[in-house]
């Protein structure tokens, strides 16, 4: 369990810091993405930040402060259903699997930062 866990919770991180930094440029797929459902380009870098703290706050997490690492998984989650709930409701299909792929990964990193601090980790 140690090993899918250090996997999924660094993959989650990395990939959400990477996705992150579209955001700050901001790159013309996040403007056109943002436009199509509905997000303000001034809330990009805001939206930034919050998937920045996330992913410093399951590195966090790793290095040996469980509660953070767990509270960043969890606004994790709450953030990327916020994305799958901005599709949905603008009808944007085509790509919606890219915020469901993050939520999945935040979900279950998550569901094993919570199982491996119970079980003494």
């Amino acid at each position: 369990m140690n090993f899918a866990y250090l996997a999924v919770v660094t993959t989650t991180a990395t990939l959400t810091a990477g996705v992150a930094l579209p955001d700050l440029v901001p790159a013309q797929f996040v403007l056109a993405n943002s436009a199509r459902v509905g997000v303000p380009r001034s809330w990009l870098p805001t939206l930034a930040v919050l998937k920045f703290a996330g992913a410093g706050g399951l590195v966090v997490g790793l290095l040996g402060l469980p509660g953070i690492g767990i509270a960043a998984a969890v606004g994790l989650v709450l953030y990327f259903v916020g994305a799958v709930a901005a599709h949905v409701r603008a009808r944007v299909f085509d790509n919606i699997a890219f915020p469901g792929a993050y939520l999945a990964l935040s979900v279950a990193s998550l569901m094993l930062m919570v199982w491996h601090y119970r079980h003494g980790g």
